[in-house]
């Protein structure tokens, strides 16, 4: 049987790696900044999907709580698709302080989001929904990339 914490942290881990190609490429004014920042984006983004789209709902279904520490990943996910929005017009600008700064802040925020989700709500969500981890999986793996 799967195990969806460890899915999960799996898939923290690849999103990091890719922002550090993103942020190295950004540094050496790489001609495929742009790629590695959509990439990234991309990758980032559908994370969100799966916790959203499947994750987040079957939780609160099987618990109830609809108002708990879902609802503060998500509004999470949203500063941190606006640091996005703002990082994408820094970098097609090639204000490269502009987009440090934002990026740095989006990295703090991304360390304390994912430690909480690392270690109390997937732990939460195992608990609860780990007897149909693979199907959960599945479903997930279905709608990203």
């Amino acid at each position: 049987m799967s195990n969806i914490k460890e899915f999960m942290t799996q898939d923290h881990k690849e999103c990091d790696e890719i922002f550090t190609q993103m942020e190295d490429a950004v540094a050496s004014k790489s001609e495929d900044a742009l790629s590695k920042f959509e990439a990234f984006g991309d990758s980032l983004t559908n994370h969100f999907k799966m916790e959203e789209m499947v994750l987040f709902p079957m939780f609160e279904q099987e618990t109830g709580m609809t108002q708990g520490p879902t609802q503060v990943m998500v509004m999470e996910h949203e500063q941190m698709r606006e640091l996005l929005s703002k990082m994408q017009k820094a970098i097609e600008l090639n204000d490269n302080e502009r987009f440090f700064g934002l990026s740095e802040t989006l990295m703090i925020l991304m360390q304390q989001h994912n430690m909480k989700e690392e270690q109390m709500l997937y732990t939460m969500i195992q608990q609860h929904l780990g007897n149909d981890a693979d199907h959960i999986i599945s479903r997930m793996r279905s709608i990203t990339r």
